[in-house]
């Protein structure tokens, strides 16, 4: 899976994925939403959420495999997000932070259980990026966001963790954004750093998913947008 979204940096591709929270779909609606993204070119489907209530990760990604072969990565808000039924993991780490839980603290208690799957794991660089008002990702990990206005702290963090040795950098709103990732701080990232970008949070339109695109995002991660509204991609 990353050496597809790698591919797809240097041919100048664009990649789209669906992020799918647990506790916001029901196992019955599983196989209609899937079916909903099987007729759009999606490539991939995350899974995951800052906050989960229950305890379905596991069922949620084997009815989801039932209806696809479209890969799922696990987009995990903590240590306890694993599940061997997926096909790989962004192994997170909150570089825009400052809590050690979400710098390596959970990383330290995740490894030694990942070491026991099969899962692709992409060690991945992820920044919160102001969105309007604070998210669930924000509170949870009691981390402020990088102010929206300051695209060079961006910049500055996200060659920080290509130096680290990160393979992918994700920029993200969070759950609920009022408002996307900026173009101006996607271009100031793109063009410093060698490593693809993931856009993800408050995206409500195809313009915005366009507009990330040609600022020098890989890969658009859709989440609650497409959950309230399954057309949201029909003129992709």
């Amino acid at each position: 899976m990353l050496t597809h979204i790698i591919k797809a940096k240097k041919e100048n591709k664009k990649l789209l994925a669906i992020l799918l929270d647990p506790d916001k779909l029901p196992i019955l609606d599983v196989a209609e939403k899937v079916e909903k993204i099987n007729n759009h070119q999606v490539d991939f489907i995350l899974v995951g959420g800052s906050l989960l209530f229950t305890n379905i990760l596991d069922a949620v990604i084997l009815e989801i495999k039932k209806h696809t072969s479209i890969p799922v990565l696990l987009f995990p808000g903590n240590a306890m997000q694993i599940s061997k039924n997926a096909d790989g993991i962004l192994f997170l780490s909150l570089l825009s932070g400052r809590n050690p839980e979400f710098l390596i603290g959970n990383q330290v208690i995740a490894a030694p259980l990942l070491k026991q799957t099969d899962l692709e794991i992409i060690s991945t660089s992820y920044l919160l990026i102001e969105s309007g008002r604070e998210t669930t990702a924000s509170y949870i990990s009691n981390t402020k966001p990088i102010p929206r206005h300051k695209p060079e702290i961006a910049m500055a963090t996200a060659l920080a963790g290509e130096m680290m040795g990160h393979q992918l950098i994700y920029l993200d709103g969070g759950s609920g954004a009022q408002k996307a990732v900026p173009a101006k701080l996607i271009e100031t990232v793109a063009n410093s750093c060698s490593l693809p970008i993931i856009i993800g949070g408050g995206i409500k339109n195809n313009k915005q998913i366009q507009d990330a695109y040609k600022a020098g995002a890989t890969l658009v991660v859709i989440g609650n947008a497409f959950e309230n509204n399954l057309e949201l991609l029909t003129n992709l």
